[in-house]
């Protein structure tokens, strides 16, 4: 490394530490080992972890970033259930700056709880636990939720594979960055509500949270997959009702898999299922699974909430090494879990430092 970029560096290190404060940037590879490494894959190094506390601050951040040509990569839980948000090795040409998004974690209900309005690190739990008292739920309740994912997470990878009414995550109502064709970064406000017309004047009336009902626009754009029933059904079509990268769910943020910065998504939320039951069906006979699912989606009234499957492999590991998880969610409850899957991560990272894990990992 040259010696002006090190004091490059160097001085843009001290404009993010102007920016969010000394506290909330992290330098030391040692500190940062947590956020640079995925819960399951993906690991590499990073310049630095920065953690803004609003959204202006996020768009000042960024700015920063982009004018020194850094490669931002945006963070929520850092779950690892897409390696998206850890670098993947460390052949970059260029730096990497690892933008924590753990403390925007507001969440603003509208219509009475029929949407809401999510920010970069609100979590699926949060959200569900602050619609249950009006008996909806968020696109998600299962599986994410249960180790803090994020809303935004989901909406970015058209997440909820399993899930047969509501379909892949997706809206067309958010609130993003992009960089132009000339290299600049620009808001763009989508989210059907008037914020004002600066970056500061939007993202200040955001972090306020001075949104009045009269500045919320119903124009007929969609907060969910409307049309995901029509195509699951339609068992006889020469294309899968769902697939990655799927054109039609593209829209801005949804499905952006990070090429955006999302600093706001409008959602609709769902009435909650009454008087659920969970059906395990087991076989040893693939065909079998497909004539159910067949026969479900083209003749069930009510199609199920939704479906997995789960081959032999994975029952036996899970029933061997999932008995600890199983037991903390069933006796301390789904809200621990995020903190201690955040605690497994930390301890992980410690632990990479001493030698006898070291030798015994390599073993």
């Amino acid at each position: 490394m040259s010696s002006i970029t090190m004091i490059d560096n160097k001085t843009f290190l001290n404009e993010l530490a102007r920016l969010v404060g000394h506290s909330h940037l992290l330098t030391d590879p040692a500190k940062t080992a947590r956020y640079r490494k995925g819960f399951r894959s993906g690991q590499g190094d990073a310049l630095a972890v920065v953690f803004p506390g609003s959204l202006l601050e996020l768009w000042r951040v960024l700015n920063a970033c982009v004018n020194a040509d850094k490669i931002i990569l945006m963070q929520a839980a850092n779950t690892g259930l897409t390696e998206g948000s850890t670098p993947n090795g460390n052949d970059y040409d260029r730096d990497i700056v690892i933008i924590s998004t753990q403390r925007l974690d507001k969440l603003h209900l509208l219509d009475n709880g029929q949407q809401v309005l999510a920010w970069p690190g609100t979590t699926l739990y949060a959200l569900e636990k602050a619609l249950k008292p009006l008996g909806r739920e968020p696109h998600s309740v299962i599986g994410s939720s249960c180790i803090g994912a994020s809303v935004i997470g989901g909406i970015c990878n058209n997440s909820g594979g399993s899930l047969v009414q509501r379909g892949p995550a997706y809206t067309e109502m958010s609130l993003f960055a992009r960089i132009d064709e000339q290299g600049k970064l620009q808001l763009v406000n989508h989210l059907g509500i008037d914020l004002g017309h600066t970056p500061e004047q939007i993202l200040s009336k955001l972090d306020d949270e001075r949104i009045k009902d009269e500045d919320v626009r119903h124009d007929g754009r969609h907060a969910h997959d409307h049309d995901y029933v029509t195509r699951v059904r339609d068992i006889n079509a020469d294309t899968p009702a769902r697939y990655n990268a799927d054109p039609d769910r593209l829209f801005e943020s949804s499905g952006c898999a990070g090429k955006l910065a999302v600093f706001a998504v409008r959602l609709d939320t769902f009435a909650a299922e009454k008087n659920q039951q969970v059906f395990y069906i087991g076989t040893n006979q693939p065909a079998v699974l497909t004539e159910i699912r067949r026969h479900i989606l083209a003749n069930f009234d009510n199609l199920p909430v939704a479906g997995e499957y789960m081959h032999r492999d994975i029952y036996d590991i899970a029933e061997q090494y999932g008995k600890d998880t199983f037991l903390m969610i069933d006796k301390l409850g789904t809200d621990k879990m995020p903190f201690f899957f955040t605690l497994k991560g930390r301890t992980d990272a410690m632990l990479e430092k001493v030698k006898f894990f070291i030798l015994k990992r390599q073993a």
